[in-house]
């Protein structure tokens, strides 16, 4: 995820706690969402859509987040 703006992802990590917290969030959603789909952790189609969203939201909160920090390097 956002492997072309790696360093500028390193650098938000390290220094914005919001976007640490949407990152481990995401990572979070991911290996529950994985574990469903492949069958380690069956649970409703529902639920692994409402988790696809969820996952999909902290997604786009970090995209707008590295935007905003690329825009005020500039």
């Amino acid at each position: 995820m956002f492997e072309q703006n790696n360093s500028e992802v390193e650098s938000l990590m390290k220094e914005n706690a919001s976007f640490r917290r949407l990152y481990n969030q995401h990572q979070q959603l991911d290996r529950q969402v994985v574990d469903a789909e492949a069958g380690k952790a069956p649970m409703a189609e529902i639920e692994l859509h409402q988790l696809k969203k969820k996952k999909l939201w902290a997604k786009d909160q970090m995209a707008r987040m590295l935007n905003d920090y690329m825009a005020t390097m500039h």
